[in-house]
């Protein structure tokens, strides 16, 4: 990443750590994912119970692996591919009560608010509440303006490459934008816009200089 880039992240980072602080979330900022990896992995405590959700970026670090290595960590992952689908619902609904849930967003905007798009909805109401402590590590590829730009990223961005990375057949993956289509298989079910929270610090967002996820 050039120069300029670096100094963008760095002082878009720091408004949005402000604006995270006074909606009584935490932020921080590291230039690199793999120094995020690092801050990440000292943040869980050992005999916690983690909750792993389909995070592109999370699992681009190599995080499930490394929390998975921890001392009498407990990695509650649904994503296991010999569960049956109501084993991997209860391990989603196990997750709500997890000591930490590990995640990214879907999008941030610049005064701090968090923006997230669900099919099951197990992501959403776990960063809402449930587990005692949210992280969430975010490239700074995911900051929006605002709002509006915010929700515009999500649906017709975020939501078709994810839909193309699950090989559905929605209308979004031919042609790599929303149609709001009404399938079985639709993967955006349910808005979340956290504008705040009444647990000082619960959620802690850790923005990375570098593009991840998506």
């Amino acid at each position: 990443m050039d120069e300029h880039q670096v100094v963008w992240n760095e002082k878009v980072a720091e408004k949005i750590i402000k604006n995270l602080e006074k909606r009584r979330m935490a932020g921080s900022y590291t230039d690199s994912a793999a120094k995020a990896k690092d801050e990440i992995l000292e943040m869980i405590p050992q005999g916690a119970t983690v909750f792993r959700c389909g995070s592109m970026t999370a699992g681009g670090l190599g995080l499930w692996e490394a929390i998975a290595a921890i001392p009498g960590v407990n990695l509650i992952d649904p994503y296991q591919p010999e569960l049956s689908r109501e084993e991997g619902l209860e391990l989603r609904r196990q997750g709500l009560t997890a000591d930490v849930m590990v995640a990214s967003t879907n999008a941030i905007t610049l005064d701090g608010r968090l923006v997230n798009l669900d099919g099951m909805g197990n992501r959403v109401a776990a960063m809402a509440f449930g587990p005692k402590k949210v992280i969430l590590v975010v490239g700074m590829n995911k900051v929006a303006p605002d709002l509006e730009s915010a929700i515009a990223r999500v649906k017709h961005y975020a939501a078709p490459i994810n839909n193309i990375r699950y090989g559905l057949k929605n209308p979004c993956v031919e042609t790599g934008l929303c149609s709001d289509c009404r399938t079985p298989q639709r993967i955006c079910n349910m808005w979340s816009t956290i504008e705040g929270h009444m647990i000082e610090n619960r959620i802690h967002v850790k923005l990375v200089g570098e593009f991840l996820g998506y």
